[in-house]
């Protein structure tokens, strides 16, 4: 089976989740005899793994000085005469010579540049020519930016479109819905013959708010890989008689960051043996710095940035409970992490990875006062620590991505009525 999938995100380079749940899938499907994976992203670095094709659509040429049909034949291979010329014209007509680069290839910034929307469009339109020169048999969207790729892969080669959901506007936008994402979003899902869904709390909301219909929509959860011997070597930093509590995300209204520091505040008004981390960064940084001045506890409180790579895990093991307070996160990878490096997690009842782990807590995010209690509790009761630090360990070993990959091939599979 050759799948051509199209992606934003993948490590080294890594913005926030979708980079590390693209790689997971692509390596889960790599393990899988017969399945062959051909990765499109706006602009690799050069340094990911090759454990899979990867085609940079910055370097698809798609404009030129000198039309030459069989020039751009041997390009593109099967393209006719009539759909040259007819690319050629729409070619002109979209695009200027201030995008393209010396082999006629557009540019793209990658990342989440100021002209993101500029650049998904750009992104779609090459997926036409990557799916007349490529042979496949499905298609696979990871998020909002690549669905457009994959409605046009599609109306191109008449290929079976899935699309995979991460997130949602209602979760990024706390219901303040961008009309043009919106739009995006659900021509993406109405186009799709699958629509996998990172948790039966997104699904839901594919089903709700997009009006898509249940029997094509499948919940996917993500899942973790297990620690490498370096991250395992790491030593746990952990001063006696203290204790550390990590918030580690995007510092973003998504997120919950403001009930982290208001239970933050309630528990130091108990104890003051118990420090406070929050890492990352984002748009509500500055207003998380004014809140705990405000609360008076900024001397236990700590802003170290935005981590990556090894840095995570040498935060995760420093630290003795691992909060994700999000007021809606379609799954959140990062509790899993944290739960591998033995670090105890209190999650929102609005998290999708509670669907499938056990041995954290749960309270709702706007709950502090709840959130208070179970970071106090596993900060002084020593047996509630052990048993989650204990227990998380192994059920967050039995949570593989080589077992997602064979369910995305199962899906696959039915999806192509094999």
């Amino acid at each position: 089976m050759k799948v051509l999938m199209f992606g934003w995100e993948f490590p080294p380079k890594i913005y926030g989740g979708l980079a590390v749940a693209t790689y997971g899938i692509t390596n889960g499907l790599s393990h899988i005899p017969g399945v062959e994976t051909t990765l499109c992203m706006p602009r690799p670095c050069g340094e990911e793994e090759k454990f899979l094709k990867i085609v940079g659509m910055n370097e698809v040429p798609v404009v030129w000085r000198d039309p030459d049909y069989n020039w751009l034949k041997g390009r593109l291979q099967s393209i006719s005469a009539e759909d040259y010329y007819n690319f050629r014209n729409h070619i002109y007509a979209d695009f200027s010579y201030r995008h393209v680069n010396d082999i006629g290839a557009m540019e793209f910034a990658g990342g989440y540049p100021k002209n993101l929307h500029e650049e998904i469009n750009n992104f779609s339109i090459i997926a036409g020519v990557v799916a007349r020169s490529q042979e496949f048999d499905i298609i696979h969207a990871h998020d909002w930016l690549t669905f457009p790729a994959g409605v046009h892969a599609k109306q191109v080669s008449g290929k079976p479109l899935v699309i995979h959901v991460h997130a949602t506007d209602f979760d990024r936008s706390r219901g303040n819905v961008n009309p043009t994402v919106y739009g995006v979003e659900k021509n993406g899902m109405d186009n799709a013959d699958c629509i996998m869904c990172v948790s039966e709390l997104t699904r839901q909301t594919v089903i709700n708010h997009y009006h898509q219909d249940p029997a094509k929509c499948v919940a996917m959860h993500n899942a973790v890989y297990p620690l490498s011997d370096e991250i395992l070597a790491l030593p746990e930093t952990k001063k006696p008689g203290e204790k550390v509590v990590t918030f580690m995300g995007r510092i973003t209204m998504q997120k919950g960051p403001e009930y982290f520091v208001e239970a933050a505040a309630k528990v130091l008004q108990r104890t003051k043996n118990i420090r406070f981390c929050m890492a990352g960064s984002g748009d509500m940084l500055d207003e998380m710095i004014d809140l705990a001045t405000a609360r008076g506890i900024t001397d236990r409180f700590h802003f170290p940035g935005f981590m990556r790579g090894r840095q995570v895990y040498e935060c995760y093991k420093a630290s003795d409970v691992f909060v994700m307070p999000s007021v809606s996160e379609p799954f959140g990878i990062a509790p899993l992490e944290a739960m591998q490096c033995g670090c105890p997690c209190i999650i929102s009842h609005q998290s999708g990875c509670g669907e499938i782990l056990d041995k954290v807590i749960k309270t709702d995010y706007w709950d502090i006062d709840a959130m208070a209690d179970a970071m106090y509790a596993l900060c002084t009761n020593d047996g509630l620590y052990r048993y989650l630090r204990e227990e998380g360990i192994k059920e967050v070993a039995a949570i593989t991505w080589d077992k997602v990959g064979q369910r995305i091939y199962d899906c696959y599979k039915r999806t192509l009525g094999w």
